[in-house]
């Protein structure tokens, strides 16, 4: 391989974070998903977010970071993302009173463990995630 090519290439992948960081984990929002997951008991992270959010891509960039560095969000957590520009008058975002996008919403069952709105925090949005895991898991952290 070309050197010159491959360190063009490896600066442009750096300089773009969200390439790196893209999750295919995280679920685009339909309605009933999230009804689904927590009726077969797992813990979901509902995250309120539209394209042109700059507060929402910081969450994003966040969130992909602790998930990188901490396995146990992905094992425990689901993740699903609703579009606020499509959703915000929807019943999943009125029935759980969402003020706005850039908010968090971690889910189980149907028990809210937490909420950020607007935080970008990651110590914030770390303890957030950390109400998703098992006390065993949360504990040797």
């Amino acid at each position: 391989m070309n050197r010159r090519y491959f360190l063009t290439t490896a600066s442009m992948l750096l300089a773009s974070p969200g390439v790196l960081l893209a999750n295919n984990d995280t679920i685009d929002f339909e309605p009933g998903v999230i009804a689904e997951k927590l009726s077969a008991g797992e813990t979901v992270l509902v995250d309120y977010a539209a394209s042109w959010c700059g507060t929402c891509k910081r969450q994003e960039r966040v969130i992909q970071g602790l998930r990188a560095s901490n396995p146990d969000f992905d094992k425990h957590i689901s993740f699903v993302r609703v579009d606020w520009d499509t959703y915000r008058s929807h019943e999943i975002s009125v029935w759980h009173n969402i003020p706005r996008r850039s908010t968090l919403l971690l889910l189980r069952g149907e028990e809210e463990l937490g909420r950020i709105v607007a935080g970008t925090s990651k110590d914030a949005i770390e303890s957030l995630l950390m109400l998703g895991l098992p006390h065993s898991s949360a504990s040797s952290m």
